[in-house]
């Protein structure tokens, strides 16, 4: 029965850890759009304004239950060319889990620099035996996105798991703003609802900063469901890093703790944290 139990206890950890990896899996009413789109008619050759750059890297690590769980990595990959149109490369990979079930994931998505849309997503996973690859290509100017053969209905200015956290990190909630929006590109995993709670200062493995903590409540399981009472600590500099995220998942706690910063353009890795009297949490 004990063995049946520890068993048990690592699937869900290695389970956690992919859940992780779903940033914007999909989740209630609120007072103001969440994530207002970039102008879809800007100047030709205009790039939205954005917290980021090509080149860089956040590491993170990942506990469950306070044991070590494995390693995230989300990164600005470089500028290419989608359908004609220029796009931001993001990737999110995750590597982790526990003996004999080990987490292997990996999501790509392009976002179009003028708009910030969602142009494609790409999700290859493997965790265990269980394989997967799957491409999305998502059309924001007909309002459908693409499954293999299959076309679907979609959203206006499109957003996807990978590139949701970038949007959020442009969008600046505020403590005691509630912010809602429909702009996950598959319509039945929305809305997204985000609270502003605080200000405090966060030590991390990358630093102390002085921070603002977000609650994002999501239509869907995973660490950002609506009973998982999930937080997120995103810096308050220019670059609004997403510093550490706190959540429940199947009772146990989950923590992912941003350990080091490639910053944009520099080849190494360096310290961006403002250093401050409040006390750390």
């Amino acid at each position: 029965m004990k063995a049946f139990e520890r068993i048990s206890r690592q699937r869900v950890l290695a389970l956690a850890i992919a859940a992780s990896a779903a940033i914007a899996g999909s989740s209630a009413d609120a007072q103001a759009p969440l994530l207002a789109a970039a102008s879809p008619t800007p100047a030709v050759g205009a790039r939205a304004v954005v917290p980021f750059s090509v080149g860089e890297e956040l590491t993170y690590k990942a506990t469950f239950g306070g044991i070590p769980a494995g390693t995230a990595r989300m990164r600005v990959a470089g500028v290419e060319t989608i359908r004609g149109r220029e796009a931001y490369h993001l990737v999110f990979t995750i590597d982790g889990g526990v003996p004999f079930f080990r987490v292997h994931d990996r999501y790509d998505s392009w976002i179009d620099v003028r708009t910030l849309a969602s142009l494609r997503h790409r999700q290859q996973i493997s965790e265990g035996r269980y394989k997967r690859s799957t491409t999305y290509e998502i059309f924001p100017e007909r309002g459908v996105y693409q499954e293999g053969d299959s076309t679907y209905p979609s959203v206006a200015h499109p957003l996807d798991d990978g590139s949701f956290i970038y949007a959020i990190r442009a969008a600046r909630i505020r403590v005691g703003e509630t912010r809602r929006d429909d702009r996950y590109f598959r319509p039945d995993r929305n809305p997204v609802v985000l609270t502003g709670l605080r200000q405090e200062a966060v030590r991390v493995g990358a630093g102390t900063f002085p921070a603002t903590v977000v609650r994002p409540s999501i239509k869907a399981n995973g660490i950002f469901s609506e009973n998982g009472e999930a937080q997120v600590w995103f810096s308050e500099d220019a670059r609004r890093y997403p510093l550490l995220v706190k959540s429940k998942f199947a009772k146990f706690s989950l923590t992912l703790s941003l350990q080091s910063v490639v910053q944009g353009g520099e080849a190494e890795e360096t310290s961006v944290a403002s250093t401050v009297a409040a006390p750390a949490h």
